[in-house]
């Protein structure tokens, strides 16, 4: 069995446990994900870049052409006076920086209307926002906040790599019967509690997308996201819903040959199936489910309007312009190449490319304006 970390958050687990009995794993992963103190994503100064990087972190160019497709989501919607890009889980504003600055510099109409809400629910990574998005903060364009505005007229409700790190409940075929997975402990170590009893949801999580596992198939349902979607639908009177993740379809998620689930452990760019080695010092991950996200957002009035691989959405907001958006003025031509290269590596079907989707949605708009970015290559 793998060594096991005895840290903080695995002795405050350890308590809970013995106290009142095995537990979920949607609470151990929400707790070693997100716990006030000890938590994955509660720290600012988390050298996140040892364990993963997004294409946020590759180059300014994936926030200046979510940008421009922004802009034109904007236009679509005839013009608003006011649009709220709503970005949930902003961490410390990177994204929200180069989508900013871009349309400060580039897209002066767009910015005069542009309200920026950068939603983290880490008051440590909230706190970061004073600093990353200071100037457009005072400007007027962009707020700080800890939850979803509870309505937004018009405008995009954005994330990137949000759905992927909600937590999931575990579950078994067996039997001839769907179990849930859970955790429980002793001697120090934790371990899996296969238990009879389902968590509420599950087995309408699972029947209303008509998928049924096969006999010792492991499964992740990701009920989180389900209600956050559905939630964040409701709230959103005019616009749309864009997702970039990695992810699959509910057929391609849950197929048979995928015996053991999704669920990842993250640490030093080095990915695993232990769990349970060291609660709240390495990441937990499990793919989208893009079908769950379409029937819950049904839920709140959201229509699908198209689900493209990360490539062909960069490509088709880039070519507009060729791609002048990749560069900076005054760049020399070892720093456009370098430029060049990182756009590779973001839309390039070996890497990045192909292994993010980028899933749009809408509510509430009559115009029948096609978006670049699902544009055909």
């Amino acid at each position: 069995m793998t060594p096991q970390e005895q840290t903080p958050l695995a002795r405050e687990l350890a308590a809970r446990i013995a106290a009142h009995g095995p537990i979920t794993f949607a609470e151990y992963m929400e707790t070693c994900l997100y716990h006030p103190r000890h938590g994955y994503y509660s720290s600012a100064k988390r050298t996140r870049f040892a364990d993963y990087y997004t294409s946020v972190d590759v180059h300014p160019i994936f926030g200046r052409l979510l940008a421009r497709q922004l802009e034109q989501m904007w236009r679509v919607l005839d013009r608003p006076s006011e649009f709220f890009v709503v970005e949930s889980g902003a961490g410390v504003g990177r994204l929200a920086k180069h989508i900013l600055d871009f349309a400060s510099s580039r897209l002066p109409g767009f910015y005069s209307v542009l309200r920026y809400v950068a939603v983290e629910r880490s008051a440590a990574r909230r706190a970061a926002h004073e600093t990353t998005i200071a100037a457009h903060i005072t400007a007027g364009h962009a707020e700080s906040s800890a939850t979803v505005p509870a309505q937004i007229s018009a405008g995009c409700i954005l994330s990137n790599e949000l759905f992927d790190a909600m937590p999931v409940h575990r579950v078994v075929q067996q039997g001839g019967t769907l179990r849930e997975v859970n955790v429980g402990h002793s001697e120090e170590l934790f371990s899996d509690r296969v238990s009879n009893v389902l968590s509420p949801g599950i087995a309408d999580y699972f029947a209303r997308q008509e998928i049924a596992l096969r006999e010792g198939q492991h499964a992740e349902a990701n009920l989180a996201a389900c209600k956050w979607i559905s939630d964040a639908a409701r709230r959103l009177n005019r616009g749309y819903v864009l997702t970039v993740d990695y992810g699959y379809s509910a057929r391609q998620l849950y197929n048979p040959h995928r015996t053991q689930g999704t669920l990842l452990a993250y640490r030093d760019h080095k990915a695993s199936e232990s769990y349970y080695a060291a609660p709240g010092e390495q990441d937990l991950t499990a793919h989208v489910n893009f079908t769950a996200l379409e029937l819950w957002g049904k839920d709140g009035g959201l229509g699908t309007l198209g689900l493209v691989p990360q490539s062909r959405f960069l490509v088709s907001l880039g070519r507009e312009n060729e791609f002048a958006d990749l560069y900076d003025a005054e760049q020399t031509e070892t720093e456009r190449l370098r430029a060049q290269l990182q756009l590779s590596s973001l839309i390039h079907p070996e890497g990045m490319g192909e292994t993010f989707q980028v899933f749009i949605q809408q509510k509430g708009i009559r115009s029948s304006a096609p978006l670049i970015g699902l544009a055909p290559l």
